[in-house]
């Protein structure tokens, strides 16, 4: 179990969590972390570095910010309630992600139709007009290119 006396500094969590200083500040500013101040330097708590983890892990699963706050604030409150309310989001968004998932797939197979059409248009040889036309308008764009050149 880690040192709940430990302390931290802003270089020292970033690196580990492969943040910015710049993210780290951006949270802070949000009210998600409370770092103490020694000077001009941030001291981070056993706590802040605790609470980094939730904000990563919910900004991974799609969760706002205003979200993970929600259920970090909860914490001081009632953990009854921080989590009862972070099952309730974290099974909304399983619901929103499969959703999306829906649409991808759906998608995905609207591609693979069209391309399947096209592919099968040009496996047909093209009507004479339509070579015809192609050629003409093949030479009419060289000769623009040459007038530019």
């Amino acid at each position: 179990m880690p040192n709940p006396e430990r302390t931290y500094t802003i270089s020292q969590l970033a690196r580990e969590f492969d943040v910015t200083p710049r993210a780290l500040r951006f949270y802070e500013d949000k009210g998600l972390l409370t770092p103490r101040r020694d000077g001009m330097n941030r001291v981070y708590s056993h706590r802040d570095r605790a609470r980094l983890q939730l904000i990563l892990r919910g900004k991974r699963v799609g969760l706002s910010l205003i979200e993970i706050k929600e259920i970090l604030d909860l914490y001081k409150v009632d953990q009854r309630a921080q989590a009862q309310t972070a099952l309730k989001k974290y099974k909304a968004r399983i619901v929103a992600l499969e959703q999306q998932r829906e649409d991808v797939d759906a998608a995905i197979e609207a591609l693979r139709e069209s391309i399947g059409k096209v592919e099968q248009f040009l496996s047909k040889p093209a009507a004479p007009a339509a070579v015809g036309a192609a050629r003409a308008y093949e030479q009419e764009a060289k000769k623009r290119l040459e007038e530019v050149h």
